[in-house]
């Protein structure tokens, strides 16, 4: 649809900060009166500038304010399609567009900006003016083409929906609540959240470790299978490229693929711990990278295809996305800075 699924603005449903057509018809009768502009003001509870702009704009010239009158032109001018910002500025949408096939998401884009461009107030955009380019067609400025590139990757926007977890419990596992104090505070580093997305027919897997601090990510290879023992194996050799410093803690979900935890935890030097069962919460910045991920491994692909080089690659354009949580720094911004200390 035209809209995207965007419900258009109209002018006939402005509501709160326009003037309705009671306080245009007593601007009139007062206007008549020889009511001062802030008198008019205070009877209608409106600013003295709200009612000379109303009286500059919506009085045709050589003529008296009139209620019909005013009422037409106000709700034409807030009809009249604007250009959009996007449309009028070559410059911000070419990097808007760079962005976006960066994967980028709109907030990342218009935070990052304001890091890149901070002198330049006119290389400014909101995360919503980027998303009603994408999906109101009729504005004119990115095509919808680029919504590909976004993390849902939906034609037309929809409301989100959470899916389920597989939670198993695993033997002698040490629950979160024993987790070391200072691995709840992000502004340590070296503590570490981890989790499987998994593919086709639950058959084949990738195993992701975020840290905490930097939300760096690392991308576990799996190509034949996610048993206890490849888990082991995999993931024991993913963090031990970790320097000793980066090697805290690392909390998993209770998948029964960490049935040999005991031995990554010696062999990795690494200490382990498990979520509550249903607590997706508590390894949160995990959750959100892997929701991300799935704009490289949608659900239902075969993911037994993807060489480690691959995984790697993708993990490195993941690390070069700016996030919010760090006033939009990249997290291999962030991870460099640690290694340097």
């Amino acid at each position: 649809m035209a809209a995207g699924g965007v419900r258009p603005r109209r002018g006939r449903d402005l509501k709160g900060r326009c003037l309705t057509f009671a306080d245009r018809e007593e601007i009139a009768v007062l206007r008549a009166q020889g009511k001062s502009l802030r008198e008019i003001a205070a009877v209608i509870g409106r600013s003295t500038s709200t009612v000379s702009r109303e009286l500059s704009w919506n009085t045709p010239q050589g003529s008296p304010y009139r209620l019909t009158t005013a009422h037409v032109l106000a709700y034409r001018r807030a009809s009249r399609p604007k250009p959009a910002k996007l449309h009028v500025n070559l410059r911000l949408r070419a990097k808007v567009e760079e962005d976006l096939r960066k994967r980028y998401s709109p907030e990342q884009i218009a935070g990052r900006l304001t890091r890149e461009f901070p002198d330049q107030e006119e290389m400014r955009v909101s995360p919503e003016t980027i998303y009603q380019s994408l999906y109101v067609q009729s504005r004119g400025a990115l095509t919808q083409e680029l919504t590909r590139y976004l993390r849902t990757g939906r034609g037309l926007r929809h409301p989100s929906r959470k899916t389920g977890q597989r939670k198993n419990r695993i033997p002698d596992m040490i629950n979160i609540s024993q987790r070391p104090a200072d691995a709840d505070d992000r502004a340590i580093p070296g503590h570490w959240e981890g989790d499987l997305i998994i593919g086709k027919g639950n058959q084949t897997a990738i195993g992701t470790l975020v840290e905490r601090s930097t939300n760096y990510t690392m991308l576990v290879h799996l190509p034949d299978g996610y048993t206890a023992e490849k888990m082991r194996d995999a993931l024991t050799a993913k963090i031990k490229t970790l320097p000793a410093a980066l090697r805290g803690t690392l909390t998993w979900d209770q998948g029964v693929e960490m049935r040999e935890w005991k031995q990554t935890a010696i062999d990795a030097d690494i200490k382990i711990f498990f979520c509550d069962p249903h607590s997706p919460w508590q390894r949160g910045i995990n959750e959100n990278t892997n929701g991300l991920l799935r704009q490289y491994f949608p659900k239902g692909s075969d993911f037994s295809i993807h060489s480690e080089q691959d995984l790697d690659r993708v993990a490195a354009e993941l690390n070069d996305r700016p996030r919010k949580r760090l006033a939009f720094e990249k997290p291999i911004e962030a991870i460099e800075k640690l290694l340097l200390q």
